[in-house]
């Protein structure tokens, strides 16, 4: 008989499953950032205990994830209060609309909340400007106004 007749089983066909991808760069987190890992890695072990095979191995996957960040996390020292920095409560202006945000590590940012990691272009952007001082983004000069710096 011919392989091309040959019934193949369905597990032949499913997409391997990769690991969860780690963010580049060092694992710098807050102490909140911290507190947060630890919980999602105890509220994945309690669901993974009644869960059906399938979701287990999900769970299992994203357990190794977060028990790495958990080993590879760096807590990064108090953020200065005239400087903008990892740990940094930032208000400024862009494009003439005033904001504020909180620079954090990446598994804890959540940019609709106000939590921009320190890996996103406006965060490295700012880095190091003082209060008051003027910083380019998005391609135009001055196009940021650092207008308070303080530690979150």
């Amino acid at each position: 008989m011919s392989v091309a007749f040959r019934r193949e089983s369905d597990e032949e066909h499913l997409e391997p499953r990769f690991e969860l991808p780690l963010p580049a760069g060092p694992n710098l987190v807050t102490p909140r950032g911290q507190a947060l890992i630890t919980e999602r890695i105890a509220a994945l072990e309690a669901e993974q205990n009644g869960a059906e095979e399938g979701r287990r191995e999900e769970i299992a996957r994203e357990l190794r994830y977060w028990n790495m960040r958990r080993i590879t996390a760096i807590s990064a020292p108090p953020a200065p209060d005239d400087e903008v920095a990892f740990g940094s409560r930032v208000r400024f202006r862009l494009n003439g609309a005033e904001r504020e945000i909180a620079i954090v590590g990446d598994d804890e940012a959540d940019p609709a909340a106000g939590l921009v990691a320190f890996s996103a272009p406006l965060a490295r952007a700012m880095m190091g400007a003082g209060e008051g001082e003027l910083v380019d983004f998005n391609g135009r000069a001055d196009a940021i106004e650092i207008l308070a710096v303080s530690p979150i």
